[in-house]
């Protein structure tokens, strides 16, 4: 069975899931949807996503990356493979478009997708204030806040001091991170299966301090060394926790994986060359 779940938000969601809805239907592939969903599409449910994922073999999401990150948070533990239809902007984990609904229809059919692992990460933050964690796709965002003033970021590695930087903040990411905020920052893009960390600083004082990649067997702390100083913490730009000095964040890789399904004929470098418009040089 299929799973259905969609962005109602989105402009384009109810065209888009009707069309799902539509190919299914005719090919008579059983599926269910997502409460909100059906109510876009003028049905009924009951389903909440954790719920629809345990009954469902496959999910198909229609909206953007911002969609797909909301589902996997909402999953927890109860992680189904996921098909992302773009409704959104640049949505590099989703697989198609609403014009290839027929085509993702066809490869459930012929079950001739690939399934992509996109390793998770989990965040805690332990100290005098408590104990928090999360487990989060894309990336750990270290912020300053609305601080006019840079603050001091202290960051070890395995147990071993690595640095210290005086920046606006920083992202740990994972490989399918490095398309999102870290990409943005300056960071560089690391294929899915690349088994890395990467840590990269938010416009940091110092011009040596640039991204690095790291293990994702590696633990990465980070902790502040300025007393009065406080940042805030947030996962998949979802979560918001204050850290003060005594806290001690780490960031390792999760036992969970993401299976995100792609079609075969579009490899992540093509998904790259898309999204990013690298069409080479007429020079």
């Amino acid at each position: 069975m299929i799973g259905l779940i969609a962005h109602s938000q989105k402009m384009d969601a109810r065209t888009a899931l009707s069309g799902m809805i539509s190919e299914l239907s005719e090919k008579k592939i059983p599926f269910e949807l997502e409460s909100q969903s059906a109510a876009l599409a003028g049905l009924t449910s009951d389903l909440d996503e954790p719920s629809l994922a345990r009954q469902a073999e496959l999910l198909v999401v229609m909206g953007g990356d911002g969609t797909i990150l909301r589902v996997v948070h909402k999953l927890g533990a109860t992680i189904k493979p996921i098909l992302g239809v773009n409704i959104g902007s640049l949505g590099f984990l989703t697989c198609a478009g609403p014009s290839e609904i027929p085509r993702v229809v066809e490869s459930i059919i012929q079950k001739d997708f690939i399934l992509s692992p996109r390793h998770l990460l989990v965040a805690e933050i332990v100290g005098p204030s408590g104990n928090r964690g999360l487990h989060g796709l894309n990336d750990v965002v270290v912020s300053r806040g609305e601080r006019s003033h840079l603050v001091k970021i202290q960051v070890k590695i395995d147990g071993a001091d690595f640095t210290s930087y005086n920046a606006d903040g920083l992202i740990i990411a994972t490989p399918t991170g490095s398309t999102a905020y870290s990409l943005a920052a300056g960071g560089p893009v690391v294929m899915p299966d690349s088994g890395t960390f990467v840590i990269t600083p938010i416009c940091p004082h110092v011009l040596t301090n640039r991204s690095t990649v790291v293990s994702d067997s590696s633990t990465v702390e980070v902790s502040l060394a300025v007393p009065d100083q406080e940042v805030f913490v947030s996962v998949d730009g979802r979560s918001s926790w204050a850290m003060r000095v005594g806290d001690v964040l780490t960031v390792q890789k999760s036992n969970r994986d993401l299976p995100l399904v792609m079609l075969p004929e579009r490899s992540f470098p093509e998904v790259l060359r898309q999204k990013l418009k690298w069409s080479g040089s007429n020079v």
